[in-house]
């Protein structure tokens, strides 16, 4: 077995190797949230295999996988797995349940830290939102701590953006965390143009990039409570841009101002 914290949350993971992108995770911790199995067969015979299933379990499946979780959300097992990815996207929405309670969303965003302060790449994917990371990292020396799936924390008033081991096809997925100062929806353009977004517009931007875990009572409510919060307090910009220096120039001098 093996021991992981994620954004102050503890948890346990039984059965399978060690996930590469999940080292920098590893923890020492043995009191976790939840814990998750990942079941050997009892026997198999003409590719029919029997598997111990648990009581009134709630049953999920990702493409091939399949995941079986306790009512209260603290225990799961997940059948021998054939593609790893699914494995993960499984962990992260057992991981989820626990995280939307205290305070987090999950951004479909790109992550960096630029002179201790967070800025949010947000956008559908292929629109350039680890490429503009890898820009403000070439361009402006800030550190890249996730690609694709970042979490946001509710924290003493501010907001924290926060590395996880889920990262997409990007390979950015440290264990850090920076306060945000800005979010920032990219669109493609043939020329670099900025402007802040308020209203209805901020919340419709913002909204389409954020998960919802509506596979558990109350999680939507609760994401949405955090997400409220959020966007009363740090500004969103729509950045039409280019994948080019200019483009971080007129960001940095927009935040900078």
């Amino acid at each position: 077995m093996t021991y992981y914290k994620v954004i102050d949350i503890p948890f346990e993971i039984k059965g399978m190797g060690l996930f590469n992108s999940w080292t920098d995770f590893v923890s020492n911790e043995e009191k976790t949230a939840f814990r998750i199995e990942i079941l050997p067969s009892v026997w198999g015979v003409h590719g029919i295999e029997q598997f111990q299933c648990m009581n009134d379990a709630h049953l999920f499946r990702h493409y091939t996988e399949v995941m079986m979780v306790s009512q209260d959300w603290k225990e799961a097992v997940i059948l021998p797995p054939l593609v790893r990815e699914s494995v993960e996207a499984l962990l992260m929405q057992m991981y989820y349940v626990h995280a939307a309670f205290q305070q987090m969303i999950q951004v479909h965003s790109s992550l960096v830290d630029f002179q201790g302060k967070g800025i949010l790449f947000l956008g559908p994917s292929g629109i350039g939102k680890t490429t503009q990371a890898e820009l403000w990292h070439q361009y402006a020396g800030a550190h890249i701590i996730n690609g694709d799936r970042v979490y946001v924390k509710e924290e003493a008033e501010l907001f924290y953006g926060c590395g996880t081991p889920w990262h997409g096809s990007s390979p950015y997925c440290l264990n850090q965390r920076v306060p945000i100062v800005c979010l920032v929806v990219l669109k493609q353009a043939k020329e670099n143009h900025i402007r802040k977004l308020s209203g209805f517009e901020k919340v419709a931007a913002v909204s389409g990039n954020v998960f919802y875990p509506q596979w558990v009572k109350g999680g939507t409510d609760a994401v949405l409570d955090t997400l409220g919060r959020l966007l009363e307090k740090i500004p969103v910009y729509e950045l039409s841009c280019l994948p080019n220096q200019d483009a971080v120039m007129l960001l940095k001098q927009e935040i900078s101002s």
